[in-house]
């Protein structure tokens, strides 16, 4: 997220999200456990994600169906809360599948994200015209990004379909078996 701003991405058009489902991220003052808020929770839960300065000023937890507990910032954030209190229509029947879809995301990668969200990943994206697209693809190439299709054939050959927001939430060890199994996995 760092290097995205520092590439002149505004703040906006950058979104974070990540499992939150184990407590990773929990806010580490006391007098900002309320997470609705955002403000409060992205001053003590920065520095654990990292990200850059702009966008965290609108970090906040949300549950989402699914997934479970995240911590969010950016548009996808913004398209999800927005759902909820009825100003998106468009998403709100399709929850963070239909966030994801109305920001561009094909709908097939959009289920492997939500899916990789639910495991413990962490979801980073980044809206820009084409002008920009190859400065942004080289930025998120340098971090490690997951190829989305391979992703989709690994979760398929577990038994996994589609992302399904009837799911159970993941409990802290199945996320971190999941964690580490793609470590190991990004790493080779």
């Amino acid at each position: 997220m760092q290097a995205l701003e520092a590439a002149n991405v505004p703040p906006v058009n950058i979104s974070m999200m990540a499992s939150n489902a184990d407590n990773r991220y929990a806010p580490t003052d006391p007098a900002n456990t309320e997470s609705t808020s955002g403000a409060g929770a992205g001053a003590s839960i920065g520095t654990v994600i990292g990200g850059g300065a702009g966008l965290l000023a609108g970090l906040g937890m949300l549950a989402i169906p699914g997934v479970g507990p995240v911590v969010a910032a950016g548009w996808l954030a913004s398209t999800l809360v927005g759902a909820v209190a009825g100003a998106g229509v468009g998403a709100a029947s399709g929850g963070i599948i239909g966030a994801m879809m109305e920001g561009g995301v094909s709908k097939e990668h959009a289920h492997v994200y939500a899916e990789g969200v639910r495991r413990g990943g962490t979801l980073v994206t980044a809206r820009v015209d084409e002008t920009r697209a190859d400065i942004v693809d080289g930025i998120m190439r340098q971090h490690h990004p997951v190829n989305a299709d391979a992703r989709g054939i690994a979760y398929r050959r577990s038994g996994w379909k589609e992302f399904d927001e009837k799911a159970a939430v993941i409990g802290a060890e199945e996320l971190e078996r999941e964690r580490a199994l793609y470590r190991r996995d990004r790493a080779a």
